[in-house]
């Protein structure tokens, strides 16, 4: 099926300017263009769309995107080197999620600190509790915050 930059913007959530950048700058090698010049997208560019964005939202710069759809153009003699990449982006992903783990794990003490602040009608209280009257799954975020961990 072909598709309308339009409505590949409509599929992808993507803006219209996105796409022509991503295409202007070779991130969708395979985009064929009508004979008035209207770019053509189909199923397949969508899949590259798609996969240019989840590697954007690993941290990926654009140019090493490039790259990768460069290797998928030269074919199987490099498939070695795309699955490597695809390793390394998913250590990359699990990093940043241990990193956000920690980051959710001290809002929700910080939740939990200001939903028993404002039940007490101060932080008083909560501010001097040791550790262990923190409800255990609190404790580390707090042993963290209060630099005792």
């Amino acid at each position: 099926m072909a598709y309308s930059i339009g409505e590949v913007a409509k599929i992808t959530g993507l803006p219209v300017s996105t796409l022509r950048y991503y295409d202007r700058n070779g991130l969708i090698p395979s985009l064929e263009r009508s004979q008035g010049g209207t770019r053509t997208f189909t199923d397949q560019e969508i899949e590259t769309i798609r996969v240019i964005e989840c590697l954007k939202s690993t941290g990926m710069q654009l140019k090493d995107i490039k790259q990768f759809m460069a290797w998928c153009s030269e074919g199987d003699s490099t498939i070695d080197k795309r699955l490597a990449m695809f390793q390394n982006r998913l250590q990359e992903v699990e990093e940043q999620m241990r990193d956000l783990q920690h980051v959710k794990d001290i809002v929700r003490f910080k939740c939990w600190y200001y939903q028993t602040a404002n039940e007490e009608g101060t932080t008083e209280r909560v501010d001097h509790a040791p550790l262990s009257d923190i409800p255990e799954e609190y404790r580390q975020a707090a042993a963290y915050l209060r630099n005792q961990n």
